[in-house]
């Protein structure tokens, strides 16, 4: 039988065999869907899938959550102020009812694209609340903090390199493979478009010049988006070097990383984000001068004075200059803004459970958009920031426990010295910024909730060690008890010890 039998042995056995290994393989590495969510981005990218893997991969961690319950061999914890997003959840759900109504100064639009996208926008954010509440039950064993930081800052080295790829290549686009199975209903939806047209940048007339600038997104479907995550997702990656071996080709990519992730910004023409990368390191600056780190905040300084020099020596100032006197947007938003107070306040309960598109716009009275005026008319009330976009769809009520949940864990981690601590609080006080700016569904709601989750996992793992030490722990606890050298020696926690 010799080489035959061999040869049947390497042939469909072995391949039924790997297979039937490869449930035993996820049993054993219980992260895998976190892994497979952020290492795998460019791939859901490129599939036109991004947006909605937040919600699939949410599916497996609900089936082992559940099965743990079940089997009774690890009970289910939920984060500090859980009671406060699960409100949240049941008002989302509740606005419903009002679905159909008709808002203050939009017009009509179909019900069943509002029901699709009240769908679809729960979904999500059942998706990352169950994202949440599995990485915080998670051991260093199975998922450590450090692994954790380092898959949510390769998130923010995509963020950079795709951005180079959009400054190079701003034309570049194509058609998913997704586009062919979608049905051709669908396929006029502006949401649908974006996703399954992936492309590295958007085309937006931003300097008001009749030309059009590519601005950064990928792999993201709107540049707002690309913005937001870069800033959320940076931090991340150096806390992961901060918590590491200090190699120097390791700190030599990270400076690296960030001079092109300053870049990318500028080109972005995203102001928001510009505010938002200056008070990160305001606040970085702040948080260590408090505990003496001077050396880092040198390292700050220089920094900042490198980008004001490569500011006025290169073009990139004459960008910034262009898009500060370049606000084309601005009368538009205010004016969407100005709607969805209106809407919020005529029914400041429930919402009106989806958004609305506005009458005519700021700059026309047309009814939709004409070859003159691209941006006339159908501009859609709630996309002008969360608080907008959380208000039209669920009332005051709703935006309270939104954005209840995340200043309580920002109050209540806010003493949290270590890097984890100082990332996992910047991330939650962007919230508060990008709130009136920037819609947060999908990969930025994401991060922010994974950031919750890291800063909940660092508290434990900080209480555990503190009861190894011998000593209990006060809350809060000093800024001295630990130093940011030693924020990742922690012994692993299992599963019993929780």
């Amino acid at each position: 039988r010799g080489p035959l039998g061999a040869g049947q042995r390497r042939g469909p056995l072995g391949a039924g065999q790997r297979i039937g290994a490869l449930g035993p393989w996820l049993l054993r590495h219980p992260a895998w869907p976190i892994t497979a969510l952020l290492a795998g981005y460019p791939v859901w990218w490129a599939l036109g899938i991004a947006d909605y893997m937040w919600v699939v991969l949410a599916i497996p961690i609900a089936y082992r959550m559940l099965g743990w319950r079940m089997s009774g061999s690890r009970p289910v914890r939920l984060p500090p102020g859980f009671g406060i997003w699960l409100l949240f959840l049941i008002w989302t759900a509740a606005s419903v009812g009002t679905i159909t109504l008709q808002a203050p100064g939009t017009g009509l639009s179909s019900v069943s694209n509002r029901i699709v996208a009240f769908g679809d926008r729960g979904a999500t954010y059942l998706g990352v609340t169950l994202l949440l509440v599995y990485v915080g039950n998670l051991t260093e064993s199975e998922l450590s903090r450090r692994k954790m930081a380092w898959l949510l800052g390769l998130l923010g080295i995509y963020t950079v390199l795709f951005g180079v790829a959009g400054i190079l290549l701003p034309t570049f686009e194509f058609s998913s493979p997704m586009l062919y199975v979608m049905p051709h209903s669908l396929q006029n939806n502006a949401f649908i478009q974006a996703q399954m047209h992936p492309a590295l940048t958007q085309l937006q007339d931003v300097f008001g010049q009749t030309t059009y600038q590519g601005r950064v997104k990928a792999p993201f479907p709107y540049t707002n988006i690309w913005g937001e995550c870069l800033t959320i997702t940076i931090p991340w990656l150096l806390v992961a070097w901060l918590t590491g071996p200090r190699r120097r080709h390791l700190r030599i990519l990270m400076w690296i990383i960030v001079a092109f992730g300053v870049v990318t910004l500028i080109y972005s023409l995203n102001r928001s984000a510009w505010i938002a990368a200056g008070l990160a390191v305001v606040y970085l600056a702040v948080r260590l001068a408090m505990r003496g780190r001077i050396g880092l905040i040198s390292v700050l300084v220089a920094m900042l004075g490198l980008v004001v020099v490569a500011g006025v020596v290169s073009p990139l100032g004459n960008i910034i200059a262009l898009r500060l006197q370049n606000g084309q947007s601005d009368p538009i938003r205010a004016q969407l803004f100005s709607l969805s107070l209106r809407d919020g306040l005529s029914s400041p309960i429930l919402g009106y459970g989806d958004t609305r598109q506005q009458i005519g716009s700021v700059n026309s009275i047309a009814i939709g958009p004409t070859p003159d005026c691209p941006l006339c008319g159908h501009a859609e009330v709630g996309s002008t920031g969360q608080f907008s976009l959380v208000l039209i769809c669920t009332g005051f009520v709703g935006t309270f426990f939104y954005f209840g949940f995340f200043a309580y864990l920002a109050w209540r981690y806010r003493r949290d010295p270590t890097p984890y601590g100082m990332a996992g609080l910047l991330v939650l006080l962007l919230v508060f910024l990008y709130m009136f700016t920037y819609d947060a569904l999908a990969a930025p709601i994401g991060v922010t909730m994974l950031s919750g989750a890291l800063l909940w996992r660092n508290d434990q793992q900080r209480r555990l060690d503190a009861r190894a030490a011998g000593d209990q722990m006060p809350r809060p606890l000093p800024l001295a008890s630990r130093t940011m050298a030693g924020a990742d020696t922690a012994p692993v926690a299992t599963a019993s010890a929780r």
